[in-house]
């Protein structure tokens, strides 16, 4: 209306579409503590970047108690010798809990931001009963509605057995097929003495049913850790039932016990609340020096507290991968299968599965439900031997390097789309969506993601009146588009073969 030089600006790019995260995962499980300023962060999925955020928010490890028993001679058991006899360590009843020690092992193999879901605390508790309730709806229901998290991992859940693989494996199962951006991450049971790996696998096979496989991976065996260090263990560890002064044989550790011995019962006898900070300070000092002392005296001491170091340091898989499939998205891409990288903070997988013994679980000829075997190989170190989802039997998706990448093609595609909901359904804005898609796509194929020697040998991206919709299409107000992708797929088997040939000269 007014005389004068007007600027207008028009853009002339389509939008870009961003490559999402594809190794966030949350850890469902039972914490310390659960607080942050004073505010409750129970059933509250909150987001760490790391350990130590962790321990600000979420607090230590249980405290679990051990006794000594007299191993079962039908049985054959991993034992050591105690004033002649042979022994066995096992753990309370209701002394479980592998969440902490999880999250270090998380963080030990290249963890980044997690998200950590705690559903119940143990603070000042002795005993932690885990229950399946507390995996329940709710749960899964809280986690609709988080849209970063991309791997689901339940270490405590383990502890249920059989009751996890049927009423909360599949749970994750469907919950990750429902949300199409998520992936979970599965334990084994422990083999324990007197069972087989046939009867572990066979139990986890006819538990995890049929729904949704290929949204989920199991791994198998547990692991030895070293993620326990020896300063964290200590006499508070063995159950009130194992008599130090009765078991341990060295003259000088009992002069020890009979000095701090009575002090200990005086602190024992009173509630936490009701003891002063100056008492704390010195139980805190008499429980140290009784460690110490008991240690200087006694290797006995030292062995047994090694012996139960150990059982803390047996440790379910699923939070060594979930930090593995971090340090592959991050360092190949989430193209390149979890797979043939060793494991960080590890001694030893707790069963030495062979060559044989690996091939009925890699691949199960009438199910498909494949388990990917933790192997230990000379020379080498401990090697993650597996690259495939539970539906092992799919050409689709079989691997795990498959499935995820197709979830981050989708996801990626489907946040960069939402632009132009509600844009003209003209072919102005079907040129720009398919360039949007062909040029991110491009450069998946440009990073290796994609197979083929051209762009349009990768990919594929079809939208329009005639190829994709159909005029009716148009009037309900849909904007179809077709995307295939020629996703590249691991090496799982290389055959090398020779031949003599004759001599030619």
């Amino acid at each position: 209306m007014t005389p004068g030089v007007y600027i207008e600006e028009k853009n002339a790019f389509p939008s870009s579409a961003v490559a999402v995260e594809t190794a966030v995962p949350v850890f469902i499980g039972y914490t310390e503590t659960a607080e942050w300023n004073g505010k409750s962060l129970q059933n509250k999925p909150t987001r760490i970047t790391s350990f130590a955020e962790y321990t600000e928010r979420f607090g230590g490890a249980f405290h679990a108690r051990f006794k000594l028993a007299d191993p079962d001679p039908a049985i054959k058991q991993e034992t050591f010798s105690l004033g002649g006899k042979q022994k066995i360590v096992t753990v309370n009843d209701k002394n479980t809990a592998y969440m902490f020690n999880s999250i270090r092992l998380f963080y030990a193999n290249g963890g980044g931001p997690a998200y950590i879901l705690s559903i119940d605390t143990y603070k000042g508790k002795d005993e932690l009963e885990i229950k399946q309730d507390d995996f329940g709806d709710s749960v899964f229901e809280l986690l609709k509605k988080e849209f970063e998290p991309t791997l689901v991992v339940m270490p405590d859940a383990i502890a249920l057995g059989d009751v996890c693989y049927k009423n909360i494996y599949t749970k994750v199962l469907q919950h990750c097929a429902f949300m199409q951006s998520r992936f979970g991450i599965f334990d084994l049971k422990q083999q324990v003495a007197g069972t087989d790996t046939n009867t572990v696998v066979t139990e986890f096979r006819e538990g995890i049913g049929m729904q949704s496989l290929n949204y989920g991976a199991a791994y198998y065996p547990w692991l030895n850790s070293g993620i326990v260090p020896p300063s964290e263990v200590s006499f508070e560890n063995l159950d009130a039932s194992v008599d130090l002064n009765a078991i341990l044989p060295e003259e000088e550790a009992k002069k020890v016990i009979a000095k701090f011995k009575p002090d200990l019962d005086k602190f024992a006898g009173k509630k936490e609340e009701e003891k002063t900070a100056e008492e704390k300070k010195e139980e805190e000092n008499v429980k140290r020096n009784y460690h110490q002392g008991l240690k200087a005296t006694s290797p006995t001491y030292t062995h047994i507290l090694e012996e139960v170091r150990a059982k803390l340091n047996e440790l379910p898989p699923s939070g060594a991968m979930a930090g593995l499939y971090t340090t592959v998205d991050n360092s190949r891409g989430v193209w390149k299968a979890p797979a043939n990288v060793s494991v960080s903070a590890v001694n030893s997988p707790s069963v030495n599965v062979s060559h044989e013994g690996q091939e009925t679980l890699n691949v199960d000829a009438i199910s498909g439900k494949s388990i990917n075997v933790i192997r230990s190989f000379p020379g080498i170190g401990t090697l993650v031997w597996g690259g495939r989802t539970l539906d092992g039997n799919s050409q689709d998706w079989r691997y795990i390097n498959v499935r995820r990448t197709l979830i981050m093609i989708e996801q990626s595609l489907k946040l960069a789309t939402r632009a132009y909901v509600f844009e003209p359904n003209d072919a102005n804005t079907w040129v720009t969506v398919k360039s949007m898609m062909v040029n991110f796509l491009t450069n998946l194929w440009k990073q290796g993601a994609l197979a083929g020697s051209a762009p349009e040998q990768a990919f594929d991206v079809q939208v329009g009146l005639g190829a994709t919709m159909t005029p009716t299409d148009i009037l309900d107000g849909k904007m179809l588009i077709t995307v295939k992708v020629a996703i590249v797929r691991p090496a799982e088997f290389i055959v090398i073969t020779f031949q003599q040939k004759m001599q030619e000269s």
